[in-house]
């Protein structure tokens, strides 16, 4: 069976918003086009625009912001394109073929966090989930850390496998004491 690909946003405003500017642009163009092919004068706009752009050099500050400004917009839209805008879901393992269900990566780290703090000797846990990787941090205050650390492994292994992701992300694990009061 194939593994879950990652979720893509679908990003409708950018795309229509764009391609509603683009539909304005190419038909103001194409309307000066066919009135200048009628034999009648090209819009005042189009006509001052080419001569703006024929007089000016290439290093006015007006032309080199125009185009500065078009490279970035365009590397932006070319960003959007080509990478997938939900980030923050997890695909999890399909028991359905015709269901595709992913986990927030607050949600999974909500879930570690709530189970870590079920280890007696645990007084606090910082979850962060990331796409390979569960990094957490515990503070132990009554334990030996050993005893903590070796509890805490085998109860967030056990909890990492229980989400149920395609990918289940290995686990980083520090324990520490708390700090001196006031520090």
């Amino acid at each position: 069976m194939n593994e879950p690909r990652r979720f893509w946003s679908s990003r409708a405003v950018p795309a229509g918003l764009v391609a509603l500017l683009i539909l304005l642009i190419a038909g103001a163009f194409l309307y000066d086009v066919v009135a200048v092919r009628a034999h009648r004068a090209g819009l005042s706009w189009r006509r001052d625009l080419a001569r703006q752009l024929a007089e000016r050099p290439l290093d006015d500050p007006w032309v080199l912001t125009g185009a500065g400004v078009a490279a970035a917009l365009g590397l932006w839209l070319l960003l959007l394109a080509v990478t997938p805008g939900l980030r923050a879901q997890l695909p999890m393992r399909p028991t359905d073929p015709d269901v595709r269900a992913g986990l927030h990566r607050d949600a999974a780290a909500t879930v570690l966090r709530d189970r870590a703090l079920e280890v007696a000797g645990v007084r606090s846990v910082r979850v962060r989930v990331k796409r390979a990787r569960a990094d957490v941090h515990a503070v132990s205050h009554f334990r030996e850390l050993d005893d903590v650390r070796a509890d805490l492994t085998g109860v967030l292994d056990d909890a990492v496998k229980g989400l149920g992701l395609a990918r289940p992300p290995s686990l980083s694990l520090r324990v520490r004491r708390p700090g001196r009061k006031g520090r």
